[in-house]
């Protein structure tokens, strides 16, 4: 969805996309990797607006280290 800006489900191209963000007490769309709010990762979702389909994507390369360093490669 997206690279591709068409819903991967239904094909439809009526797509949102919701910005990650991180809030008090661990509010938002993020993945906390550390002790503050600030550490946390940004989740940015994209959802279709005609069959409701949802994606998380990590936007920032920087970010992806952060969670590879803190939960190492899937087994």
């Amino acid at each position: 969805m997206k690279q591709t800006n068409t819903c991967s489900k239904c094909k439809a191209r009526d797509l949102l996309r919701i910005p990650g963000k991180s809030g008090a007490f661990g509010s938002g769309n993020n993945i906390p990797v550390g002790g503050t709010i600030f550490s946390a990762v940004k989740v940015t979702r994209f959802v279709c607006s005609q069959c409701g389909f949802s994606e998380e994507w990590i936007d920032s390369p920087e970010d992806l280290a952060k969670l590879q360093e803190k939960f190492g490669h899937a087994k």
